[in-house]
């Protein structure tokens, strides 16, 4: 049963995303160049339609006694797919964006599915007070969801790093045999691999808003989900990569002063891509860092949580100081003062040249320069 879902899905993904590659002009959703785009031509950016549509038709499908069950849980998704293709479509303002995200986190919470506790921490749990649940599973909910996004910035790049986060939590869902996870992260492996062969540098469609909230919202969902099973801090290895870029990129905002929600050019890909210029390699690079990062939560699932977060927080701190846009700008501006220095000093060591100047003379000496005139 398993298998028709991956199966179902990348069949149904592949036709969708086909079709809406053919009639995008009709479709209307596309994606115009500008100053912070990788790609040189308008593109398609309606795949997240297919993503979701061919995710959603599957369970209809073959598993409408899960979907029915688990109908809230579909809902929310659909809410987060709603906003994203509203915005792909109209350009929405990012606080209706978590308006919805709070939405369908709202619901979430209220059939109990929640962050409860941060973990256990030298013999003793942190459990959250009541209160607090609800605002901290939103930020967090919120704070991935949107980290996806942001991460979709090359071709390829986002689906990459879902497609192994989504492994690692299909690997989790296998080894509790719990239903719900393998259902939500098989049949959504199916779309996205679908996705990465249209969307493979040079992509012929991009994900578009629609896509990568919906899936950035149901990773965050089953990151909450496999808190049952696995500490805290391996999830945060689980989704690392996201997560570091977001949390850099908004650091340095906040460090120039200005909102760490403004739009710019500082994300990791962008910093990869003009050492690089090469898309393929950067995008490959960087899941092949996340597929380390994956690797490590899976390891560390049962494991202290203590020495896993200080490992994590080493890691924030060398990716901080590694992927700096400053320090280019940083290093030409310390040459130009190094050269400056050094011809100034050249120059004042140099003895002032004696210039000979002609005696000029005496006023009375002088002969008259003004001529003779007779009347």
């Amino acid at each position: 049963m398993q298998l028709i879902f991956f199966f179902s899905t990348f069949l149904l993904a592949s036709t969708f995303l086909a079709l809406l590659i053919r009639y995008s002009d009709i479709v209307g959703m596309v994606d115009i160049p500008n100053s912070r785009s990788a790609h040189k031509r308008a593109t398609p950016r309606s795949g997240g339609i297919a993503i979701f549509g061919a995710f959603m038709l599957s369970s209809l499908l073959f598993n409408l006694a899960q979907f029915v069950e688990y109908f809230y849980i579909y809902s929310a998704i659909s809410i987060i797919f709603l906003i994203g293709f509203l915005d792909d479509k109209f350009d929405v303002s990012p606080r209706l964006k978590f308006l919805f995200i709070f939405i369908s986190t709202l619901i979430l919470y209220l059939y109990g599915v929640e962050i409860s506790s941060i973990g256990t921490y030298f013999g003793y749990t942190l459990n959250l007070t009541a209160w607090i649940i609800l605002p901290f599973t939103f930020f967090a909910v919120a704070g991935f969801t949107n980290s996806l996004n942001l991460m979709d910035g090359l071709d390829g790049l986002a689906g990459s790093i879902a497609l192994i986060i989504l492994i690692a939590f299909l690997s989790i869902g296998v080894l509790n045999n719990d239903e719900l996870m393998i259902t939500l992260s098989l049949s959504l492996i199916g779309a996205i691999i679908a996705f990465l062969l249209f969307n493979w540098n040079p992509a012929k469609i991009f994900m578009g808003d629609s896509g990568s909230l919906t899936i950035g919202f149901i990773i965050a969902l089953l990151s909450i989900l496999s808190l049952q099973y696995i500490n805290p801090t391996a999830v945060l290895f689980i989704i690392a990569l996201p997560l570091l870029d977001t949390f850099i990129v908004m650091t340095r905002r906040i460090q120039r002063g200005i909102s760490p929600f403004s739009a710019d050019k500082n994300h990791i890909h962008h910093f990869l891509y003009n050492v690089k210029m090469d898309v393929p390699f950067v995008v490959i690079l960087l899941a092949s860092i996340q597929g380390a990062f994956t690797l490590i939560g899976y390891q560390i699932r049962s494991a202290e949580s203590v020495l896993s977060l200080l490992l994590f927080c080493l890691m924030f701190y060398i990716f901080l100081s590694l992927f700096d846009q400053r320090l280019k700008r940083r290093k030409q501006k310390g040459i130009t003062k190094k050269r400056f220095a050094a011809i100034r000093t050249k120059v004042s060591k140099q003895k002032p040249v004696e210039t000979s100047t002609p005696d000029i003379p005496d006023e009375q000496e002088a002969p008259s320069m003004i001529p003779n005139v007779q009347h």
